[in-house]
């Protein structure tokens, strides 16, 4: 099994819309008060209104995780207010995860701090989800990244394969997912860090002939990130 404590203390979440990086910030974030006397979780998609993980910080605040977001994150302003409490996430001696938009847009957020992540021992996690529109295919994946570095002005360190169809996921969902997430990692020059699997599912595919070798780098994770139609449902 993947432990969280393989990543960085300071470790950047990107990805393509819809890839699952809050849902995985909110994970490693959670997982990370097991060892970490103070874990922040930088919010800083400037983006996308619904899948925000400031919108999870009463939940994470009772775990112990303390959540930092632009004044204006989630709206239509052009130049959101980044925080200056965000500049106060360098000087912390426990866990910082930031959790950033999608995309090259998303990304410009995180460049303003690209001195600040660039002078530490920092991650930058590249999200995939192999069922996404766009990112597919492993050379459109790979050119993304390419995209969303130029924007931020910081080097992805490794591949994080989070390939779902949320909650109609299966084991062969995430098996399927192998080969597109392999390719993509070799594609781009990075190790692939890890796969998700989701907590529900880590028996069934533990069971399966021949995913030992998945299960060893596998992160069984919760999905905590629904949409508000979801959660009205």
């Amino acid at each position: 099994m993947f432990d969280p404590l393989m990543i960085g203390r300071f470790t950047v979440i990107t990805g393509h819309y819809g890839s699952g990086k809050t849902n995985l910030s909110i994970n490693l974030a959670l997982d990370l008060t097991a060892t970490y006397d103070e874990v922040l979780l930088v919010d800083l998609d400037v983006v996308n209104p619904y899948f925000r993980s400031s919108d999870y910080a009463v939940m994470l605040e009772g775990h112990g995780v303390r959540v930092i977001s632009p004044t204006f994150a989630g709206t239509t302003l052009d130049t959101p207010s980044l925080s200056a409490a965000v500049h106060g996430a360098f000087d912390t001696s426990g866990a910082v995860i930031f959790d950033v938009g999608g995309d090259d847009v998303g990304a410009t957020a995180l460049g303003r701090y690209s001195k600040e992540i660039s002078a530490i021992d920092y991650d930058m996690l590249y999200v995939i989800n192999h069922y996404r529109n766009l990112t597919a295919e492993p050379a459109e994946a790979a050119a993304l990244l390419t995209e969303i570095e130029a924007a931020c002005h910081l080097k992805a360190t490794g591949v994080v394969n989070n390939s779902h169809l949320r909650d109609e996921t299966t084991a062969a969902t995430v098996l399927d997912s192998l080969d597109f997430a392999g390719q993509t990692a070799a594609l781009l020059g990075l190790p692939l860090r890890f796969t998700t699997v989701p907590k529900r599912l880590a028996q069934e595919i533990s069971g399966i002939p021949g995913a030992a070798g998945l299960m060893e780098n596998a992160y069984p994770i919760e999905i905590h990130v629904r949409t508000p139609w979801e959660e009205a449902s």
